[in-house]
């Protein structure tokens, strides 16, 4: 795990270092109003709906899986909510039924993908290609916009620290509880090895799928409401999007292998911080938003090529010490 982490770890000091050249009071950090701010915390503030959302990716990877569809997910979250408020309604009420709604999309993916049997590209790709499209007649193809200080507070609260970075790191810790310290994070990584095997075995294989593509779907709905907080409007053709490709390139930057099975959380939050911070170092370079994908995708096939490197040389190890003398 150690050896796995190397090189995500040396990749986000060499983007810290780079913004520290580009930008010397880019370590600043100021307290204004019982409220922290700098530009590490505007990288963990941009940066906290990508660590939700790679978080429950890890968990879908971990089972041989993969869910295209949060992205989409995140704009019907912000679509239903700010609909809802916009009509009139509670704020609190609104986000109930968003992470409803948002549960019931995820059931689908995990009946289509666990009972269906289909491919989970193809599973998550009927969402995400008719998600947007549901997001965009909830708000009737505009830009609803809202005025709720309930709402501005999930994405641009604070409490000290910007509220959304306290979600994601309470997500992340009850993650980290949940599959660590019971036996549910074996489990999903025997589904993820072996599904035959694991039903042999009396894992119920069906259920936990169910289960980590509803908590993805949850994930992404608490993201979308974390993006369409923080600027108080439901955009549904822009939010979220291209964020499922973010939350994917963090999971395998974290060392998670897109063949299932052993996963890391603490690889995922890196992966999320480097992808956030590539992202902030582009636009303090200059360089046009546009290109970000490019460099995004410099970066990981680097890591995936270190990452490689070493796996080579342990199985090499491994091999080795097997054969008899």
């Amino acid at each position: 795990m150690k050896n796995r982490l190397l090189w995500p770890v040396l990749a986000l000091v060499a983007l810290l270092v780079l913004n520290v050249v580009v930008t010397p009071s880019f370590f600043s950090l100021r307290l204004q109003d019982g409220h922290l701010y700098g530009s590490l915390i505007d990288i963990l503030r941009n940066g906290a709906p990508t660590l939700l959302i790679a978080l429950g990716m890890t968990l879908v990877i971990a089972t041989r899986g993969i869910d295209l569809s949060v992205g989409a997910v995140a704009a019907i979250a912000g679509a239903v909510t700010c609909t809802y408020i916009a009509s009139g309604g509670d704020a609190w009420i609104g986000m109930g039924l968003a992470l409803v709604l948002c549960g019931v999309l995820g059931l689908w993916n995990g009946f289509l993908v666990s009972v269906l049997g289909i491919q989970p590209i193809i599973a998550t790709l009927v969402l995400m290609t008719a998600g947007r499209g549901i997001a965009m007649l909830i708000t009737e193809g505009q830009i609803v916009t809202v005025d709720s200080p309930t709402f501005r507070e999930v994405g641009a609260g604070f409490v000290v620290l910007p509220i959304a970075i306290l979600i994601s790191l309470a997500v992340l810790g009850l993650v980290a509880l949940v599959t660590r310290r019971t036996a549910l994070g074996m489990l999903i990584e025997s589904v993820g090895v072996n599904p035959s095997a694991s039903r042999l075995a009396g894992v119920r294989a069906r259920t936990i799928i169910w289960t980590v593509y509803v908590f993805a779907a949850l994930c992404a709905a608490v993201a979308g409401l974390m993006i369409s907080s923080n600027v108080s409007a439901a955009d549904a053709n822009n939010a979220g999007l291209w964020i499922e490709m973010d939350a994917i390139l963090a999971v395998v930057i974290g060392g998670t292998s897109l063949a299932g099975g052993r996963y890391s959380l603490t690889g995922t939050l890196l992966g999320a911080l480097i992808i956030q911070t590539l992202t902030t170092t582009v636009y303090t370079i200059g360089i046009a938003p546009e290109i970000t994908l490019v460099f995004k995708a410099i970066v990981v096939i680097a890591v995936c090529l270190l990452q490689a490197q070493v796996r080579i040389r342990v199985r090499g190890v491994r091999g080795k010490q097997g054969v008899p003398a």
